[in-house]
């Protein structure tokens, strides 16, 4: 006979199904002032993205009425708004940037 301690065995009915965080789209809206290259450098510096993938996000944005930069949780999307509300403000455009769940 063994003397050592048996562990209890997990029932699987306990175990909890781990969900991803929700997510949300970062939107810039077209208005009549923001300068085209203005969201370029937007999308470069807050999003990260390259000249061209930064050119066709603006296009669509100017096109369009709006373009989404990108899909992030929902901290990461607020801080980039922020950030982009910032840079608008500082160089006086009113570019606005919104986000949405996905």
């Amino acid at each position: 006979m063994s003397n050592r301690l048996q562990r209890p065995e997990l029932e699987s009915d306990t175990e909890q199904e781990v969900k991803e965080p929700p997510q949300y789209k970062v939107v810039l809206h077209n208005d009549d002032y923001t300068t085209m290259e203005f969201v370029v450098q937007v999308l470069k510096n807050v999003f990260r993205k390259s000249e061209g993938e930064a050119i066709q996000i603006m296009l669509s944005v100017h096109r369009n009425g709006s373009g989404v930069c990108g899909v992030y949780t929902f901290e990461v999307a607020e801080t980039k708004v922020a950030q982009v509300h910032k840079m608008a403000k500082e160089e006086g455009y009113p570019l606005k940037c919104t986000m949405e769940e996905v």
